[in-house]
């Protein structure tokens, strides 16, 4: 139960981070001086967490080295989906991530296939078909921005099959792991932001992305502490929930998105996948 309560509050949090991101690069950030300030302020909200926790400091490294993938790689990805798609479209586009996850722990976890998986499957599928057809898009949704969408959730599911993994048997705690996969992140996106931009422009910006660091810290934090106390067919179903609080939170509070019909159903078939996947485990 902890597991899932866990996953449910990632997913609240990371949704709320979405929009809050939308928010920061309306104001005229560029989404690499965004994906640096989201990660470097999420590393600062976990690392008293990480102090706090102690344990093995040797063992941090292969967290590291998940680190280079998400937040490192995807949230470069995922800063560009946002940008160019919008937070509503990008959450139900990411939503998908049970689809790959699942798909990766079957093959390298050894877990167990069942129907209900199967059925979850072609449910996310057909959610990610309607965002893909829909029609009627704000000006502002380029399709450039659902390619990058469904780019970094392959890289989700990859740095979540690769967490678990190294969860089962390690004397690493899980706010620790955390802070480091952070933290290598952080250097990827700062390299990344060097050679794009060629300076970086951190105290004009630092306080617009507060917001969208805070939820992606504690999301983090939420995230890791699921993956250790629940599988991958557990905990990313649930964790995909998160469709459904950005395109909420985008139709309350973002005008511009125009969140139609199509697009509620589509992150409902998304999540109703999710939850399918997560109660045939």
């Amino acid at each position: 139960m902890d597991a899932v309560v866990l996953a449910l509050v990632s997913a609240a949090l990371f949704g709320a981070m979405t929009v809050a991101l939308r928010f920061a690069l309306a104001r005229g950030a560029g989404a690499e001086t965004g994906a640096l300030l989201t990660i470097a302020t999420a590393f600062l909200v976990t690392l008293p967490f990480a102090l706090a926790a102690g344990g093995d400091v040797a063992g941090l490294w292969p967290f590291a080295l998940a680190g280079l993938l998400g937040p490192g790689l995807s949230q470069i990805l995922f800063t560009l989906a946002v940008r160019d798609a919008g937070p509503s479209r990008t959450s139900v586009a990411v939503g998908t991530a049970p689809l790959f996850s699942v798909a990766i722990a079957l093959v390298l976890l050894g877990e167990p296939l069942v129907a209900g998986l199967v059925v979850g499957a072609l449910l996310i599928v057909a959610g990610g078909l309607l965002l893909v057809g829909e029609r009627g898009r704000p000006a502002h949704v380029r399709n450039i921005g659902i390619v990058f969408a469904l780019m970094a959730t392959l890289v989700f599911a990859s740095r979540d099959n690769f967490v678990r993994w190294l969860a089962v048997d390690t004397d690493v705690k899980a706010a620790p792991a955390a802070a480091a996969t952070l933290g290598a992140g952080l250097l990827v996106v700062l390299a990344w932001t060097v050679l794009v931009r060629a300076r970086i422009f951190v105290r004009p910006g630092l306080s617009r992305f507060a917001a969208a660091g805070l939820c992606f810290g504690l999301s983090y934090l939420a995230l890791f502490e699921a993956y250790y106390r629940g599988r991958v067919t557990v905990v990313s179903p649930l964790v995909a929930t998160e469709s459904l609080w950005g395109v909420g939170l985008s139709a309350l509070l973002l005008r511009a998105e125009l969140v139609g019909i199509r697009l509620l159903m589509g992150a409902a078939l998304v999540v109703a996948g999710g939850a399918l996947i997560a109660v045939s485990r």
